[in-house]
């Protein structure tokens, strides 16, 4: 289930980002931080998002503003430091209204009531019908080498990481390109049962893992087939679904 967060607090988005990535079955593809950006992503890709998470004090007002620019239908979880406007929050599509500083298991407890709404809607779906394409994942990227334009595809790419502000892929020959999107959008691209957001600046592909061992954090190193300067850690939040992602 895809989610956005809309948050100007970039230690709070962080946080949030990995408590929700935590949680089986979400998948935060983008982060905005005002309600210019908000409505200018909303109008485009609200038909595939799931879920959103509100601040409702952004620094160019409330969050509520933003159902005024943008007809949204998506449930909304707010989280705000302000506990004067759970009113607006229901009015607002809101299905949890939570306080800052969060825990954990707010959040946790906040997706388990999304994940029980969400699945009676299933239920009383149409079947898919037997005709309909599963989902189709991206197959290339294009990256650039020398002023040319290379193609590779995603069984040549061993992981995607965050680095001084560029994302870059890494491939299994040890090759090294900047690739112009960001992180968001290629994790939601991505198949997921080949690749996983192992810490908010890297995605890795499950065959670049030969072993983990365990830290005094309770995160995991990795072991990879490949060479990176650099430890590569899987957050301590997401280190059950990570091992579980292994096995699967």
């Amino acid at each position: 289930m895809n989610v956005v967060i809309v948050e100007d607090e970039q230690h709070t988005a962080r946080l949030l980002h990995e408590i929700i990535e935590s949680n089986e079955g979400f998948t935060v593809i983008q982060h905005l931080e005002s309600i210019a950006e908000a409505v200018a992503y909303l109008a485009c890709n609200s038909t595939r998002i799931d879920l959103l998470f509100f601040d409702i004090q952004l620094s160019d007002g409330k969050s509520f503003e933003i159902f005024k620019h943008v007809d949204i239908t998506i449930p909304v979880i707010f989280c705000t430091a302000y506990d004067e406007f759970s009113l607006q929050a229901i009015q607002n599509n809101g299905i949890n209204y939570i306080l800052k500083p969060f825990r954990a298991e707010e959040i946790a407890a906040s997706l388990d009531k999304y994940k029980k709404l969400f699945l009676q809607t299933i239920k009383t779906r149409p079947l898919q019908m037997e005709n309909e394409l599963p989902t189709a994942y991206q197959q290339n990227f294009l990256t650039q080498y020398r002023g040319r334009t290379i193609i590779k595809s995603v069984e040549e790419i061993a992981a995607f990481c965050i680095e001084f502000e560029t994302v870059y892929l890494y491939t299994f020959k040890n090759e090294k390109s900047p690739l112009y999107k960001n992180l968001e959008y290629i994790d939601s691209v991505c198949d997921p049962g080949d690749f996983f957001r192992i810490n908010r600046k890297m995605l890795i592909n499950k065959k670049a893992i030969k072993s983990f061992e365990a830290l005094e954090s309770r995160k995991v190193v990795l072991n990879l087939t490949i060479s990176i300067e650099y430890n590569v850690i899987v957050s301590r939040l997401k280190v059950p679904r990570f091992k579980k992602w292994l096995q699967q």
